[in-house]
């Protein structure tokens, strides 16, 4: 493959060009109550070529590799059609490497039989755990991405990227009032992530019949502390887009708040991305660019210090790429993603985070949310009171509302231990969707969180 590509890139007159190659195998399981929704197993092939000249992008995708070198002259002409300015990409050195996966069971051996069989045993326990439970949705999908990826300076990359994950939901009813509980379990080391989760349907099942009986949190502001699952959905949705710099570069209002060097948070307060970290999904040695991944900090002791970056976004903005250029496969062109972004641990224990709140909440996971600008809306999956020191009632219809800096600035306490949940879904940024992404992250204790719910 590399002669085809390194070939195909001499036909190029272009100022820079790039092809990424892309071979998919993937299969899947989807139970909807009692029935199986879904099953089945695909293979892809396809690539892209992109060509930049005078400023100017041009691409072509395909799914034949027949003739690479067609394939490049149409972008390079694509090209010369949009180009009107000058050209600029962020410095990088070209590298070659080859990295390849490994696996305690690999997935791509493991019969769909055997899939499903996995599944509708989770799906049969959700069912049958209590009379008020209404329907579920168990889903398993898994995927092994081969990538070839070659540009004109040089690079030549072979890339290997699996992964697998279960989603566990079940819905509870009683009259009008329908709750749900949701698990979901992901990673890239193996079949073995999504088994033995039987005592995790349970809890999905308890959670969903248990809410049902529990009241709404009464709306004010309270206190607030966020479990490792929620930290990171935060860090994540509600602070790492806003340091995505294809978002700064094109919003005024974003430049003017995004000055490096400002103070954003209390100095116990530390927001990194970071593509290195083994065994988490959003983790790669290269980004789609042929940027090798690092370890990035956007908020240091409290200052804002970084953002990620793409060649072209680094060079415009006269700083250096970060290798957050990534795509969701080789329809896309790609734009500037996270990786695996989270608040760093400081040194409180959780027990002295709750201790000495005399009215609070402990909120815990997602199920929802929206940002806008710097404004944020999430919804907790669920929570409890916290009541002079304690952990009290279970609530419900846990949404928490603020501004993003003011937020920020009011963090008072970080946990001492950053964790990472296997959770799946992933970053759906640009109709990218699902990108995978890594969310975790320590306990943080936030004062004066707007809560909505029930009017006390």
């Amino acid at each position: 493959m590399r002669e085809r590509i390194e070939k195909a890139l001499r036909k190029s007159d272009a100022e820079y060009t790039e092809i990424r190659i892309e071979a998919v195998t993937s299969s899947w399981v989807d139970f909807r109550g009692q029935e199986l929704d879904s099953i089945g197993s695909s293979r892809t092939l396809g690539g892209i070529v992109r060509a930049l000249v005078k400023g100017g992008w041009g691409y072509v995708t395909f799914n034949d590799l027949s003739d690479l070198e067609t394939r490049v002259r149409e972008a390079c002409g694509s090209a010369r059609l949009v180009g009107e300015g000058e050209s600029t990409l962020g410095e990088v050195e070209p590298v070659v490497d080859e990295i390849r996966a490994s696996f305690e069971r690999d997935f791509r051996q493991i019969p769909l039989s055997e899939k499903k069989s996995v599944i509708e045993e989770y799906n049969k326990i959700i069912l049958g755990y209590h009379e008020r439970i209404e329907t579920s949705n168990v889903s398993y999908t898994d995927s092994f991405r081969k990538f070839w990826y070659g540009n004109s300076e040089g690079t030549y990359i072979e890339d290997e990227r699996p992964d697998v994950g279960v989603r566990i939901s079940a819905t509870a009813r009683e009259g009008d009032n329908v709750q749900r509980g949701f698990e979901s379990i992901a990673g890239g080391g193996g079949f073995q992530i999504i088994e033995g989760l039987q005592e995790k349907a349970e809890v999905t099942a308890r959670r969903a019949v248990d809410l049902l009986s529990a009241p709404p949190v009464t709306g004010g502001k309270y206190p607030v502390i966020i479990n490792p699952r929620l930290a990171g959905v935060f860090a994540h949705e509600a602070f790492g887009h806003l340091s995505e710099s294809d978002f700064v570069y094109e919003n005024d209002r974003m430049r003017e708040l995004m000055v490096l060097g400002k103070r954003l948070g209390p100095d116990i307060l530390n927001i990194v991305d970071d593509g290195t970290i083994r065994g988490l999904r959003g983790t790669h040695k290269y980004d789609d660019e042929g940027v090798r991944a690092g370890k990035n900090y956007l908020i240091k002791e409290g200052i804002l210090v970084g953002r990620l970056h793409s060649r072209e976004t680094a060079a415009r903005m006269g700083e250096q790429p970060t290798g957050n250029a990534r795509a969701i496969g080789y329809q896309y062109q790609p734009i500037v993603r996270m990786t695996n972004t989270y608040i760093d641990r400081a040194g409180a224990v959780l027990e002295d985070m709750i201790k000495d709140v005399k009215l609070g909440l402990y909120a815990l996971d997602m199920v929802g949310g929206q940002t806008s600008m710097e404004m944020f809306t999430f919804s907790a999956a669920y929570g409890y009171m916290v009541r002079h020191g304690n952990i009290a009632e279970l609530v419900r219809d846990v949404v928490l509302t603020g501004n993003v800096f003011e937020t920020l600035m009011n963090i008072d306490m970080i946990g001492d231990t950053v964790e990472w949940p296997p959770a799946g879904g992933g970053c759906g940024k640009g109709g990218q969707s699902p990108l995978p992404v890594g969310l975790g992250g320590p306990y943080v204790r936030i004062q004066n969180v707007v809560v909505g719910g029930r009017q006390g």
